[in-house]
């Protein structure tokens, strides 16, 4: 690891970023801005590629859009944060620039493996695994300690605000999960007790991954919602002074934002697993660098995390498994109601933005930490208020449409099975037997692509 951290500063100091010349602030939004510009202008490359080889997500009976439309988004969002990153990024003291190195490699992993699974397919089984080494990777095991990310500590809503000996654990203001290092400077060792913390730091990546996975379901909505938990952790981070990691951030953000243009509806380019992953991944271990951030980003990001597990669970009551593919998503069921494909993406970026804002006042008032609890809590309870609303909304428009049940996989054009789709389109109006309304002149041509039907799937 400290091979790693010599290759990487003297990486960094080849360029010739201007760093200490400019102000915090104003290298934050230079930064943010060459990503954004990098994204915006590298999906055109990526858009004629696919194009080119004819690698596209075609319609089917499991997918909302309804042209042939290119899925390799990702990698221009990729490959703008990572140069964006390398010119504008100063890694701030500690191990941050190993993080930094981490972060770079297992986001490369979750790329390749994720850009093989969005032209040819892969199993669940195989991109859990590689979720998993990606998570060993931010670990950063080596040496004997974790030189990485690992979640271990956790800031006590009921606890006293100054570490006091004498205090029992539970009114401590720092929670530790059994290891417990014996000043923040020194890592955590590598040992069984870690275990725990391990499987804590797996948990919240792959589950942050997997989140923003489903919820990439309609145009340009899980950009969006990533760009707004991006926006507020880079914010926070300036409030704490920590301006290298607002940078990154920063970078993270723009980059995020220059895929949206393209991936608003109707979407020009889908992300795919490629992007869903990356920005997953990113922002999971973005919400831990520097501490203070992980509930910022449950409040931001809490309606689809619980929309995954309610979803999950359901699945396990019906005896199905949680991997199994429906259409019982938030998304999907707003779609029920009648709402479009845009409108239903302003009432989730609505709902994000004011959770990010709420987080971020609290984070400025005494005894914050019991007050973001109390956030997360408003959030559960805004999860329930749209179950509840949406069940009235469906009942109203005299339709009680099923979501839930097994749905075939159909036959794609190769033999293969298609999977549930990576994005939608544009959401045509629908009738009340929930089919397409036949002669929209809104509707757009069913085939904008001449090339020849390419023999690449997109399961899901």
């Amino acid at each position: 690891m400290v091979q790693v951290g010599i290759i990487s500063i003297q990486l960094l100091s080849l360029i010739p970023f201007p760093g200490g010349l400019l102000p915090d602030l104003v290298m934050l939004l230079i930064g943010a801005a060459c990503a954004f510009l990098l994204a915006y202008l590298l999906t055109f490359a990526v858009k004629a590629f696919c194009y080119k080889v004819g690698w596209l997500d075609r319609p089917a009976s499991r997918r909302v859009h309804i042209r042939a439309v290119p899925r390799l988004g990702g990698i221009a969002k990729f490959l703008a944060f990572v140069i964006a990153s390398l010119l504008f990024y100063t890694p701030g003291s500690g191990n941050e620039i190993v993080i930094y190195w981490l972060l770079v490699a297992a986001a490369a992993l979750m790329v390749l493996v994720h850009l093989y699974d969005d032209v040819l397919g892969l199993k669940p089984l195989p991109k859990l695994l590689a979720q998993t080494v990606a998570v060993i990777i931010i670990l950063g095991p080596g040496g004997g300690v974790f030189h990485g990310i690992l979640l271990f500590t956790f800031n006590n809503p009921i606890g006293r605000e100054m570490m006091q000996p004498g205090l029992p654990w539970y009114l401590q203001p720092t929670l530790f999960l059994f290891i417990h290092p014996p000043s923040p400077d020194i890592q955590p060792s590598i040992s069984l007790a870690a275990i725990p913390a391990v499987l804590l730091t797996w948990f919240w990546t792959a589950g942050m991954m997997n989140t923003v996975n489903l919820l990439d379901g309609l145009d340009g909505l899980a950009a969006g919602v990533v760009a707004i938990a991006g926006f507020f952790i880079t914010i926070i981070s300036f409030m704490l002074q920590q301006q290298s990691i607002a940078v990154l951030c920063a970078i993270f953000t723009g980059a995020v934002l220059g895929f949206l243009p393209h991936n608003w509806n109707p979407a020009k380019i889908f992300m795919g697993d490629t992007g869903s992953m990356f920005l997953g991944l990113s922002l999971a271990v973005l919400s831990v660098m520097g501490g203070a951030k992980l509930a910022l980003a449950f409040m931001v990001l809490g309606v689809p995390i619980l929309d995954v597990a309610v979803v999950m669970i359901n699945r396990i009551r019906r005896g199905q498994s949680p991997l199994h593919y429906d259409k019982t998503h938030l998304h999907h069921r707003l779609l029920a109601t009648g709402l479009r494909v845009k409108q239903i993406c302003y009432v989730i970026y609505g709902l994000s933005f004011i959770y990010g804002l709420l987080a971020l006042t609290l984070s400025g008032i005494h005894n914050a930490h019991f007050y973001k609890f109390v956030g997360v809590g408003l959030v559960g309870l805004t999860m329930a208020t749209l179950i509840i609303w949406i069940d009235y909304r469906q009942r109203q428009r005299g339709v009680r449409i099923h979501l839930g049940g097994p749905e075939p996989a159909p036959v794609s054009e190769n033999g293969g099975v298609d999977g549930p789709q990576a994005s939608s389109d544009v959401q045509p109006d629908i009738s009340s037997e929930g089919q397409v309304r036949a002669g929209d002149p809104n509707l757009p041509p069913q085939n904008l692509h001449d090339g020849k039907t390419s023999a690449a799937r997109f399961p899901r």
